[in-house]
């Protein structure tokens, strides 16, 4: 018996390295958009609302694709539907990396688009895989492992597209304010063509790791088999779980102001006057302090602190630093919207495993519901990006922010509960997921 759980320890151990392998090439690629956002407005010479085509496409992908991909992981496994995940990001790496060079900015939007579509895949996959792939009584802190790779290379990803790509943007945008159209046109050419060599190799490494994963010891899992509870089997419909769909409102505002204080940070401090080259390195600081916001989550919970209890503390907090940015100016109030990441770390990791939970047979499906709330990505940056042209933007960043933690705090306390059967309530499996 013992040597069965040791064997089945390993394996795991072993799942979970390689899961976390992909969480970090999918951290990487996310939180490229936010330097991307700055790199597009001088590349194509398109205005900010424009630019934020960039995240906005990447993120409504998720929306139009979660429900196909959980189909497609029906008939093919989650293994094989990971594999599948990245090589369609393998695609858009090399569409958006050809589309840029020629600087066609519809072209590099679509690129973006393929991405977020394999990572729609491949997240439908990983998210309820890592959740299952043990107790769902540890999924909160295995979601936090994986969150931890995801923003290493969250954070690396920055300081290497900033060091590669983005480097004398103050410059190269000199330049061209005083250039006459055909010099300009050289010089445009010239910056966009950077892109070209790293979205190549990035492709490349996607595709082969596609093929490492097909031929990886991953097991498969069955989600009926390990994510149901009481009169689950007998429920035929998502519509019978209130808390998923509440639980899918809760990553869309989650998500929106994620990437409100990770893309967006650069946009929000080139109004305050900053210059380019420093703006286009904010989002590594937010992601910053979301690793360490993962660390210190890792320690608290369960130990300490209960994974619903740690959400709602997470939203008051964000709350308080949101208030922070508005009061502030400069780079003050740029490092408040830094520190939200703290507050925004231990969010996903707590909110998945809660709205998913005993789904058993529609764990599939309802992942995919949740995964469509990333959709926020794309909405609530885009109102940011379209209110701030006509009303002071630290007014308009607060009026969007504080609203999605003050859900986030709802759903700590009482949505992740709605229709959960009675027992649910007094076991671990409600409170001590982390």
């Amino acid at each position: 018996m013992s040597t069965t759980t040791a064997t089945g320890s390993r394996s795991h151990y072993g799942s979970i390295a390689i899961i976390g392998a992909l969480f970090f090439i999918f951290g990487f690629v996310t939180w490229l958009n936010g330097p991307l956002i700055s790199f597009a407005r001088l590349a194509f010479d398109v205005s900010e609302t424009l630019a934020f085509l960039i995240p906005s496409a990447f993120y409504i992908s998720y929306f139009c694709l979660a429900l196909p991909s959980s189909m497609i992981l029906k008939k093919t496994g989650m293994k094989k539907g990971m594999a599948l995940g990245l090589f369609l990001m393998a695609i858009g790496a090399a569409v958006f990396g050809q589309y840029t060079t020629a600087r066609v900015y519809g072209g590099a939007v679509g690129g973006i688009f393929i991405i977020g579509a394999g990572l729609a895949v491949l997240q439908t996959a990983v998210n309820p895989y890592i959740s299952i792939l043990g107790p769902i009584e540890g999924a909160a802190q295995r979601i936090a492992v994986m969150g931890i790779c995801n923003k290493l290379a969250g954070w690396a990803a920055p300081f290497v597209i900033g060091t590669l790509v983005m480097h004398g943007m103050g410059d190269v945008a000199s330049a061209v304010a005083g250039a006459d159209a055909a010099t300009k046109e050289t010089v445009l050419k010239e910056f966009a063509a950077r892109i070209h060599t790293p979205y190549m190799v990035m492709a490349g490494l996607l595709a082969l790791l596609a093929v490492a994963i097909l031929f990886s010891p991953l097991p498969e899992v069955r989600a009926e088999e390990v994510n149901s509870e009481g009169d689950a089997g007998e429920k035929k419909s998502l519509f019978q779980f209130p808390h998923v769909w509440l639980g899918a409102l809760c990553i869309f505002v989650y998500v929106g102001v994620e990437v409100m204080a990770g893309d967006a940070i650069g946009t929000y401090g080139q109004a305050f006057g900053l210059p380019l080259d420093e703006t286009k390195f904010f989002t590594g600081f937010t992601l910053g302090s979301m690793l360490l916001g993962y660390v210190v989550g890792l320690i608290l919970i369960p130990r300490f602190i209960s994974q619903e209890r740690y959400l709602s503390l997470s939203a008051v907090l964000g709350v308080l630093l949101a208030l922070g940015a508005y009061l502030t100016t400069g780079y003050v109030s740029v490092g408040f919207v830094a520190a939200l990441g703290f507050a925004n770390a231990m969010m996903w990791p707590a909110i998945f495993p809660l709205a998913i939970q005993g789904l058993g047979r529609l764990t599939e499906k309802g992942s995919a519901l949740l995964i469509m709330g990333i959709a926020g990505g794309a909405v609530i940056p885009q109102l940011f990006v379209h209110f701030k042209q006509h009303y002071d933007f630290q007014l308009v960043f607060l009026l969007l922010v504080v609203p999605c933690y003050l859900y986030i705090l709802y759903f700590a306390r009482r949505g992740h509960s709605v229709g959960h059967a009675p027992a649910v309530t007094g076991g671990a499996t409600a409170s001590q997921h982390g």
